[in-house]
């Protein structure tokens, strides 16, 4: 029988005490590269480089991300992620851990994960915050290529500030999803969906209203120092441009 590709990565950040930013830790295996690049005014760049094609049906793959000490830390990848059907069973798993301490930031701005037909995905992201820390982070899903059916994406994220959950949500959808999913409460017939997740410690000096940012994306505050941009698109380049616009405004 076969089996999955079983792959980590870890990045750790920490403020070198000049103003800068160094990566005591950048390790990565299997599929997962981690590249330091250029760094801008203080802040380490981070590209994550897909070695291999998937995820796979059966793999699980992992990338932990730590910044502390004053760190500025950006986190991307070089091209979009594809979920695709594997010869192991199963389905593939993606999780990722991030955490960010209260004198650092961490942006984490991955480009898209595409859903391809067969393919069968399951995401986790867990933020830990501690007070005073700022985050910007993308999640952008594509739940079909041209001519396709979606396949089935299930997709978790949980923001906890301090040990306090602030956010813990959960999203099902593709072939095999419960009922509804695509549908007006749901998708509504669009295919590209995501959300931006920003975190500012002047947010619970000045909370932000809850609000439309179009026709088919939200601003809505969470508890403390952060709020969750939601957008639904008919295409991935409508979406950026939604969530490109909100990052700029907002972080």
């Amino acid at each position: 029988m076969r089996t999955g590709v079983r792959a980590a990565a870890r990045i750790v950040a920490r403020g070198d005490g000049r103003g800068g930013t160094a990566l005591p830790v950048l390790a990565g295996e299997g599929p997962l590269a981690p590249r330091r690049t250029r760094s801008v005014a203080g802040e380490a760049r981070v590209v994550l480089v897909g070695a291999m094609s998937g995820p796979l049906g059966g793999d699980h793959l992992s990338v932990a991300a730590e910044a502390s000490d004053g760190a500025r830390l950006e986190v991307c990848s070089a091209a979009a992620t594809i979920a695709l059907p594997g010869q192991a069973e199963g389905e593939a798993r993606q999780e990722f851990d991030l955490r960010v301490a209260g004198d650092s930031e961490l942006r984490w701005l991955p480009e898209q994960l595409i859903s391809a037909q067969g393919s069968e995905l399951r995401v986790r992201t867990r933020v830990d915050l501690a007070a005073g820390a700022r985050l910007a982070l993308r999640e952008e899903q594509v739940l079909v290529r041209f001519g396709e059916r979606p396949g089935l994406l299930r997709s978790r994220l949980t923001l906890r500030l301090d040990g306090r959950a602030l956010l813990d949500q959960e999203l099902r959808c593709g072939l095999g999803a419960p009922g509804g999913w695509d549908g007006p409460a749901v998708l509504g017939g669009h295919r590209a969906l995501g959300q931006l997740l920003l975190a500012r410690p002047e947010f619970e000096q000045s909370p932000l209203q809850a609000r439309m940012l179009g026709e088919c994306a939200s601003l809505v505050p969470l508890p403390g120092p952060a709020v969750l941009v939601t957008a639904l698109a008919p295409d991935a380049r409508q979406l950026r441009r939604v969530l490109d616009v909100a990052l700029h405004d907002l972080g």
